[in-house]
C-alpha cells in the first residue's frame, strides 16, 4: 500500500520531497470520539454500505448514531467538504544501544484525501422509550414496544403507557444568533395601542399579490375583465419585446381555446414561471371547484352555460399500481415523486440555496440560468413537452398522477366515451359537468387498461375492444381495475426510468395554484 517513503533527519525545519504516483483516493471522517474498535465505530455510521451510499450523493450528510441498536436514537450529522490532503504514516526510529543517537523519521504516504466529513453541528435531544412510575422509578419500554421476533396476539394487546416519539426535533443543528434586544422602556403613563392587523409585524413578509380572480362552481356569474391591480402589475413587468410577444401568443391561445391548464400553457409558450404568475391573472380567471377546477378560463366565458365546454373538463387520473392490477410495483417504469420509504429528515440533506429573482431581474429579462452561468444563455426556453398535458395511446404518462382535459385525450375510444351524449346534454353538475354520470370513472378504467397493456406488452393481454365491445366485458374490466390508484411507492428499475424521464421544470402533479395568488 505504500506509495512513497523517505527517511529524514529529526532536525528542526527539515523537509522531504515525496513523489506521488498512483496513491488511492480516500475519504476522511472526523469522528467525534475516541475510536478503540473500528468495527463498532463503523456500526455507528451505518456500516460501510451506508457510508458508501452517502458518499455517492453529495447532497447527503453523514449520520452518526451513538446508540446504533436503538431505533429511537436521534443522529448527529456531518457536513461534506472538499479538501486536498495526504494521509501519512510517520515512524520515529532510534538506534538501539545508543541513547544519544539522533532519531530518524520514516514517512510513508498512504493515500490522498479529497473529501472530508466534519461533525460541526450540535447533538439534538434524545427521546428514550422509558416510563416514569408514580414513585419516580424509570422503567424501560423497549422490550414492549419493539417487535424483535414473531410475537403472539397478546403482545399487541398488552396494557402500556402512551409512548409517541416525535418524528423530528430541530430542523437546524447549528446555533443561530437571534440578536435579542431589551424591551423598549416607555415613559410613565404610556399605554400600548390596541392590537390589529395594521400595526402587527408578521414573522415573515407578506405574500406578493398577483391579483387573480377565483370562482367557485356555485357562484352565479363570471368576471368579464381582470382586476385593475393585475393590469398594472403586468404593465410593470412587461418591459421588453419578448414579453409583448408572449402576451400576444397567450391571447391567441385563449381565442382558439377558452380554457387552459397551466401545464398546457407552459407546453405551448416559453415564458419565465414568475412572469407567467403575473400574466395569467391578466388574461383569465381561476376556477376552484367543479369539473373545470384548477383551470384558467378566459374572461367573460362561462363553461357552465355552454355545453360545448365539456371537452375542456378536467380528469384527475392516477396510474394504478399493484399485484391486484396484474403487475408488480417493480414493473412500473413511471417513478413516483415521493416515497415514505425514502424519506429523509431535513437535517440529513444539505440544500443548496436557489438564486433569488427580483422584480428588476424580471423586467430586464434575467433568469436564474443566465445568472448562474453563460452556458445556458441560449437555453432560455421554459417550454415543456406536450406529454405533460396530452394522453396518447401507446405512451406512458410522465408522472403517476396527471390532470388531463378531456379534449387532450388523443384516443378515439376515449373520445367516444366523452361524446356519448352530444346534443343531449341536460344540466351541468359539479361532479360530471356536461357529461353523462360516471364518465370520469369509465375514462379512468379505459386508460388504466391501456397502461397495463403497455407495461405488460410482452405478455398476451386483452385488446382495447374488450372495454368497448359490450356491457358484460366492460363490467368485468371495471371489477378488475376499480380501486384506489397510485398508492404504491416502490423503487423502479433505473433503466426503464430513463425512457420516461420527464421534461425539466415540470411538476409531478398540477400543483394547487391558489397559494401563488392570495
Amino acid at each position: 500500500m505504500a506509495a512513497a517513503a523517505a527517511a529524514v533527519d529529526a532536525g528542526q525545519g527539515s523537509a522531504v520531497s515525496v513523489e506521488l504516483r498512483h496513491e488511492p483516493r480516500m475519504v476522511c471522517v472526523e469522528y467525534p470520539g475516541l475510536v478503540r474498535d473500528v468495527s463498532k465505530m463503523l456500526l455507528t455510521l451505518g456500516g460501510e454500505e451506508s457510508v458508501s451510499r452517502i458518499y455517492a450523493d453529495p447532497s447527503k450528510r453523514l449520520e452518526l448514531y451513538f446508540r446504533p441498536k436503538d431505533p429511537y436514537c436521534h443522529p448527529v450529522c456531518a457536513n461534506r467538504f472538499s479538501t486536498s490532503s495526504l494521509l501519512l504514516r510517520i515512524k520515529r526510529r532510534r538506534q538501539l544501544g545508543a541513547p544519544g543517537s539522533e532519531a530518524r523519521l520514516h514517512l510513508e504516504v498512504l493515500g490522498i484525501v479529497s473529501t472530508v466529513y466534519k461533525f460541526q453541528g450540535m447533538s439534538d435531544f434524545q427521546y428514550l422509550a422509558v416510563h416514569t412510575e408514580a414513585g419516580g422509578r424509570q422503567v424501560s419500554m423497549y422490550d414492549k414496544v419493539l417487535l424483535l421476533r414473531p410475537e403472539k396476539e397478546r403482545f399487541f394487546h398488552q396494557d402500556l403507557p402512551l409512548y409517541i416519539p416525535p418524528p423530528i426535533f430541530s430542523r437546524l443543528d447549528t446555533p443561530v444568533d437571534y440578536f435579542y434586544r431589551p424591551e423598549t422602556q416607555h415613559r410613565e403613563g404610556y399605554n400600548n395601542p390596541p392590537v390589529s392587523g395594521e400595526n402587527v409585524i408578521g414573522l415573515s413578509r407578506a405574500r406578493r399579490p398577483h391579483n387573480a380572480i377565483f370562482v367557485n362552481f356555485e357562484d352565479e356569474g363570471v368576471p368579464a375583465q381582470p382586476l385593475e391591480a393585475a393590469v398594472q402589475t403586468w404593465k410593470k413587468v412587461c418591459t421588453n419585446p419578448l414579453d409583448q410577444k408572449v402576451e400576444k401568443e397567450l391571447r391567441k391561445l385563449f381565442e382558439v381555446r377558452p380554457i387552459w391548464s397551466r401545464n398546457a400553457v407552459k407546453a405551448n409558450i416559453s415564458i419565465h414561471p414568475d412572469k407567467l404568475k403575473v400574466l395569467l391573472p391578466f388574461m383569465a380567471y381561476y376556477m376552484i371547484t367543479g369539473p373545470w377546477r384548477s383551470l384558467w378560463i378566459r374572461f367573460g366565458y362561462d363553461p357552465r352555460k355552454n355545453p360545448e365546454a365539456k371537452i375542456y373538463q378536467v380528469l384527475d387520473f392516477r396510474i394504478r399500481c399493484g399485484m391486484k392490477y396484474g403487475y408488480a410495483p417493480s414493473d412500473m417504469p413511471v417513478k413516483a415523486k415521493r416515497s415514505a420509504y425514502n424519506y429523509s429528515l431535513p437535517i440529513t440533506v444539505k440544500k443548496t440555496p436557489s438564486p433569488l429573482v427580483t422584480m428588476h431581474d424580471l423586467k430586464q429579462g434575467l433568469t436564474p440560468s443566465r445568472m448562474i452561468s453563460a452556458r445556458r444563455s441560449a437555453a432560455n426556453n421554459y417550454k415543456l413537452k406536450d406529454s405533460i398535458y396530452i394522453f396518447r395511446e401507446g405512451a406512458l404518462p410522465p408522472y403517476r398522477q396527471m390532470f388531463y382535459q378531456l379534449c387532450d385525450l388523443n384516443v378515439d375510444e376515449l373520445q367516444k366515451v366523452v361524446h356519448r351524449n352530444d346534443g343531449a346534454e341536460g344540466s351541468c353538475t359539479e361532479r360530471d359537468g356536461w357529461c353523462l354520470p360516471r364518465t370520469s370513472d369509465d375514462l379512468r378504467d379505459a386508460m388504466s387498461l391501456m397502461i397495463r397493456q403497455i407495461i405488460r406488452s410482452k405478455r398476451p393481454g386483452e385488446g382495447l375492444s374488450a372495454l368497448f365491445s359490450g356491457p358484460a366485458k366492460a363490467d368485468s374490466v371495471k371489477e378488475q381495475l376499480t380501486c384506489e390508484s397510485g398508492e404504491d411507492e416502490e423503487e423502479e428499475d433505473e433503466e426503464e426510468e430513463e425512457d420516461f424521464k420527464p421534461s425539466d421544470g415540470s411538476e409531478n402533479e398540477m400543483e394547487t395554484e391558489i397559494l401563488d395568488y392570495v
